[in-house]
């Protein structure tokens, strides 16, 4: 035995890219794609890709070289996917709803080499540009233009393009070789994608994943979720936002067919999974209360399997979504780790609970994935597991082969983060409940410390979204005078509501259900709460409200703005 070694042949790296390759194979006549009218098949799809990944190899960028995306979910953000790192190059996709002053900091920060700019991101990514400084080299700037059958609008694209793109999209793709030898890592340990994480805490950080990471991922993911071949797949999750969980690389692994979408309401969506039978989607909480909370609600005539994360989801609002006939799964994970670690196994003895009792475990972030090697909740001062009692908080902890390789030249945060005790901290405060499943009870960031106890902002928003009146709730600190800070409460309310609460309605409600040192002490109402573009609700912005509310005191009103 000891003279068995690893060899070349058993050693090849892992990768995510030859799924393509596979797809065009088993599904080449399959539909890839479809957007308003237009489609692909697997076999154009990877053509296509080869030709993208030829082209941007010819313009002399290759291993080690960053290549950015600012784009929606079109067929072009789907195939660059594929194509930038079938070119040896590393994948940046930027998020289309930062403001230019932040696109151009992530940009200096990574320097691509190239910037592929959705036509409806021009400007902003022109602005972003222009903040340069004058020793910074901007990249190569390539216009998508929206060439497709756009099903009740007019065409975006123009004949005429700005003289700063030094060309076109899809003439980029039309001069490439189809017959491209694509660029296989040298290592699986070879970077793959850099995504910046989404600033719900604080400014961004620049994620860097692996060959071998991503490609745990997203056959974890497939098998976590159950995935079946050749499922139907609804993008309204951006593919920007951790490469849309690892499942731009799944569904080529599945032979999916994959539903593109630019931007989407309650409408769209029915709209889309009638008209495409769709099977499959993922999205925020925000997009469940969304579909859950439409005037146009109607229940669907076939289940629709709906994976949600990104922040602990009201059971209220699981409760309503799974009524439609949605299937709702539920996960955890973060930038780092590249899709969702941790999913709520669901047992089959919990199918014979009440809705409201199976909604509450639903809720419940779960056990570690089987690509994940452990995952913890811990003492953050000893490191030590906390009691599985359901109420000690601790902090998540991960370890397994998904994990970041670390933060782009940060290596600070990335020491802090990702610890000698071969730990990943991933800042999320949590508890384990005595079946071993975990729940995440707040970012640490967002835990309020009034009068000395610690208190989970996520309790009180669950017993809000119960309220018949509350479309969207968020919790944060406000400072006060005697107890250090309060619970101060930002909602939205339902439209359709006909009897609006008072802020005095809201509290006696919370009162009467919550411990009253949880009860928040100031309600401020918004016709919308800030959200990032995944539908992660700002904090950090809340936290600057309420902070600019000044200190309450045991005189102090409720707020409204």
């Amino acid at each position: 035995m000891e003279e068995l070694k690893p060899r070349p042949a058993s050693c090849y790296p892992f990768t995510p890219l030859g799924f393509l390759e596979r797809a065009a194979t088993v599904y080449g006549d399959c539909t890839s794609i479809i957007y308003n009218n237009t489609s692909f098949t697997w076999s154009q799809t990877h053509r296509r890709c080869l030709q993208l990944a030829s082209s941007v190899s010819s313009i002399g960028i290759g291993s080690g070289h960053v290549v950015s995306v600012l784009a929606y979910n079109i067929p072009a953000m789907y195939e660059i996917q594929f194509g930038v790192s079938m070119s040896g190059a590393i994948l940046n996709c930027i998020n289309t709803r930062l403001d230019a002053r932040t696109v151009s900091v992530l940009l200096r920060h990574c320097e691509p080499k190239l910037l592929f700019v959705d036509t409806l991101s021009q400007s902003l990514a022109l602005e972003a540009i222009s903040l340069f400084p004058p020793n910074k080299s901007p990249p190569l700037l390539v216009l998508i233009q929206d060439d497709y059958d756009d099903v009740g609008g007019s065409n975006s694209s123009s004949s005429i393009v700005d003289s700063r793109f030094c060309c076109t999209y899809e003439s980029l793709v039309e001069k490439g070789d189809p017959n491209f030898k694509w660029i296989r890592p040298k290592s699986e340990w070879s970077p793959i994608v850099l995504n910046y994480t989404s600033g719900t805490t604080s400014s961004p950080k620049g994620v860097v994943h692996s060959h071998r990471g991503i490609f745990t991922m997203t056959v974890d993911s497939l098998i976590d979720w159950e995935v079946p071949k050749q499922p139907v797949y609804l993008w309204t999750l951006p593919m920007f936002h951790a490469n849309g969980w690892s499942f731009t690389w799944g569904m080529a692994a599945v032979g999916g067919t994959n539903v593109c979408v630019r931007k989407f309401d309650a409408s769209t969506v029915y709209s889309l999974i009638k008209k495409h039978d769709v099977t499959h989607m993922c999205g925020a909480p925000v997009v469940l209360n969304m579909l859950s909370n439409s005037p146009e609600i109607k229940p669907l005539p076939n289940p629709v399997q709906i994976l949600t994360a990104g922040a602990p989801p009201p059971a209220a609002v699981l409760s309503r979504t799974e009524s439609l006939g949605f299937v709702v799964s539920h996960g955890y994970g973060l930038t780092e780790t590249g899709g969702l670690v941790v999913s709520c196994a669901w047992k089959r003895e919990w199918n014979k609970l009440p809705a409201t009792e199976r909604a509450r475990l639903k809720a419940r972030q779960g056990v570690r994935t089987i690509g994940m090697t452990e995952a913890d909740v811990v003492d953050p001062e000893s490191g030590l597991s906390v009691k599985r009692d359901g109420s000690t908080l601790g902090e998540i902890v991960l370890r397994g082969a998904s994990v970041m390789l670390g933060y782009l030249k940060d290596p600070d945060a990335t020491n802090k983060c990702m610890k000698e005790n071969g730990w990943f901290y991933t800042g999320d405060v949590g508890v384990m409940h005595s079946d071993g499943y975990m729940e995440i009870k707040d970012r640490s960031k967002d835990v309020i410390i009034s009068g000395g106890e610690n208190l989970s902002s996520v309790e009180v928003e669950s017993v809000l979204y119960n309220h018949p009146a509350i479309n969207e709730a968020a919790v944060v600190a406000r400072p006060d005078e005697y107890w250090g800070e309060t619970p101060c409460a930002f909602v939205s309310l339902k439209k359709e509501s006909t009897q609006k609460p008072s802020e005095q309605d809201i509290i006696q409600y919370c009162r009467a259900k919550l411990p009253h040192y949880m009860v928040p002490k100031t309600v401020v109402f918004k016709e919308e709460l800030p959200k990032t573009s995944t539908g992660k609700i700002q904090k950090f912005a809340l936290r600057d409200m309420a902070k600019a509310l000044g200190p309450s005191s045991s005189s102090s009103r409720l707020s409204r703005m």
